[in-house]
């Protein structure tokens, strides 16, 4: 056989030994992804079943694990791809370390919100449902993102708030116990009978169902103001019902002292005028 056509034929199988390995390495990679894409979304399906199943348990946080595992095994797999076709990682890593770290110094303020989102998330210093005050905002708690926390006011309007403020500021959670204290400061005239008004004070507290028995109502005389005798009316009930209790509690006391002739007194002021005759003035 002629040298050049021995030549062309070890090329010719070269070639196609070329071809062949790079076709069966895209097989070997669009297995190796398929397989990665199932497996993650069946994990995180498990693991959004499990906070389903678990009403005690926070959806919040299973979804944020769910999603973390999903994106983590899709790295894995791409690179064992990458390997696969022969690049070397190591490499990419560092190009991918060096672009994370330019984009972070331009991204700086989005990344701290991401840092802030995945504090909130792991500590869970409230959760979807709670009333809060932070970041000199308050509301109802709809959603919590890696990015931000979404708000509902009382009066129905939507507050967007970056998680890094929330998390640097103060954060007061109305929903995080049970039950809470209702602090009234009642006020009767000083011609009132204390006695009397310290047993109707204690009746509406007995009378009205959602009062916790335990802790016990405090009822005690606060202080001798300029024109009242102040009383401490300390109620507890459940955090749900608070401000339903609130407002039931004040109207209960009026109608109650109206009826038994209690006068809640309104600030006064005494004025004195002193007459000056016209022979003072010469």
């Amino acid at each position: 056989m002629p040298l050049p056509q021995v030549t062309n034929t070890l090329l010719r199988s070269e070639w196609i030994t070329d071809i062949l390995g790079l076709l069966l390495n895209v097989l070997y990679s669009i297995a190796i992804i398929l397989a990665a894409i199932t497996i993650a979304k069946w994990l995180q399906k498990r693991i959004l079943r499990i906070a389903a199943h678990h009403p005690a348990l926070d959806p919040t946080l299973f979804g944020f694990l769910g999603n973390l595992i999903k994106y983590l095994i899709l790295a894995f797999a791409i690179i064992f791809v990458l390997n696969r076709f022969g690049i070397q990682t190591t490499s990419l890593v560092a190009l991918i370390g060096a672009a994370g770290l330019a984009i972070g110094l331009a991204l700086q303020g989005t990344l701290t919100n991401l840092a802030a989102g995945v504090m909130l998330i792991l500590f869970r210093p409230f959760r979807v449902g709670d009333t809060i005050d932070a970041a000199s905002q308050s509301g109802t708690v709809q959603e919590i993102s890696l990015f931000s926390t979404e708000l509902k006011t009382y009066d129905g309007i939507q507050i967007i708030v970056p998680n890094s403020n929330i998390w640097s500021s103060a954060i007061t959670n109305y929903s995080a116990n049970p039950i809470r204290m209702i602090d009234l400061t009642i006020s009767v005239a000083y011609s009132a009978d204390l006695k009397k008004a310290s047993q109707i004070l204690q009746d509406i507290a007995d009378n009205e169902p959602r009062v916790l028995a335990d802790p016990v109502p405090f009822i005690k005389v606060k202080a001798l103001a300029d024109s009242s005798v102040d009383f401490y009316f300390r109620l507890w009930t459940l955090s749900a019902d608070w401000g339903a209790v609130q407002c039931d509690v004040r109207e209960r006391v009026k109608l109650a002292f109206d009826d038994a002739g209690i006068d809640i007194p309104f600030p006064t002021r005494s004025i004195m005028l002193e007459h000056i005759s016209n022979d003072t003035k010469a």
